[in-house]
């Protein structure tokens, strides 16, 4: 399936949670699977992910990305997890075309596909048959310049390109705490809320979090909230808001709460509620999810 002309092709953002959610099938994966079998089929797939985190903004250009395991301490299952998609270099000079004057880098011997991609798209494109590209977070660029490059990619939409941010909207590693595997602490809980209000109203005022309460508790580090301002920015120029794919918490200080664009009508999820533990000794707050 492919978009009717003139439709542009949605857009996504996933709470991904830990890398284990790659090999479990639960209410949040599920979801997943029903995106991947309700979006129109895109020439491409363009990820922010959370865990490109570094001091430049470049995209991903080499033909065969590598599948990186970027975490420790997880079972010798999850290591072995290879996602073979293709890459796609044409796309990676597209993006650098249309951001102009952004300058974005192209990448084509270091990154590849992290956690934050390939656990979701494990699930959304299992077949790993459509080409993947990443594009780094700059962490050295204020949330401003995330926004306004998440709006500047909106005509990749028009060319057949899924843009997906993979993140989490509430990530505090440090107050994890295991007696709430499915529930969010109550901080959790506002933000969250919060952040749909804006997310599925008026995206283009995202930055408005700053100002929310429980920011400190919930965003303590930006690299997880980051993905999400490129969901907003592509809302903010398409003159609307975000639809909830998905909701719930994990550990207490962790959203999954995933949101589309453009894609309303996806079948509600069913499977388990749980989202994926940690391991046996993984104790929370002590790994990169």
């Amino acid at each position: 399936m492919s978009t009717a002309a003139g439709t542009p092709m949605p857009a996504a953002f996933v709470g991904h949670g830990s890398p284990m959610n790659a090999l479990e099938r639960n209410r949040y994966t599920e979801s997943w699977r029903a995106l991947g079998e309700a979006l129109p089929r895109p020439r491409a797939v363009l990820v922010i992910s959370a865990h490109w985190y570094v001091n430049a903004t470049a995209v991903t250009a080499m033909p065969r990305p590598r599948t990186i395991h970027d975490f420790f301490g997880f079972p010798q299952d999850l290591f072995a997890v290879e996602y073979p998609a293709a890459g796609a270099p044409e796309l990676a000079e597209e993006v650098a075309e249309i951001v102009k004057p952004t300058w974005v880098g192209a990448d084509v011997d270091s990154w590849g596909l992290d956690h934050g991609t390939w656990s979701v798209l494990a699930h959304v494109f299992p077949e790993a048959d459509v080409p993947v590209v990443q594009l780094s977070i700059d962490a050295t660029k204020p949330l401003e310049y995330h926004l306004d490059l998440g709006a500047r990619l909106a005509p990749l939409r028009e060319r057949g390109v899924l843009v997906l941010g993979s993140g989490n909207v509430v990530h505090n590693l440090a107050g994890m705490d295991a007696a709430h595997r499915d529930s969010g602490f109550d901080w959790a809980h506002r933000f969250d809320d919060a952040a749909r209000a804006v997310l599925t109203g008026e995206p283009e005022e995202v930055l408005r979090l700053r100002q929310a309460a429980d920011w400190a508790a919930a965003v303590p580090t930006p690299d997880h909230l980051v993905p999400v301002l490129y969901l907003a920015g592509l809302g903010a120029a398409a003159g609307h808001g975000a639809d909830v794919l998905v909701d719930g918490y994990t550990y207490g200080s962790l959203s999954m709460t995933s949101y589309t664009l453009d894609l309303a009508d996806v079948p509600a999820a069913a499977g388990e509620e749980h989202a994926a533990p940690l391991p046996d000794g993984v104790p929370p707050g002590s790994t990169n999810i």
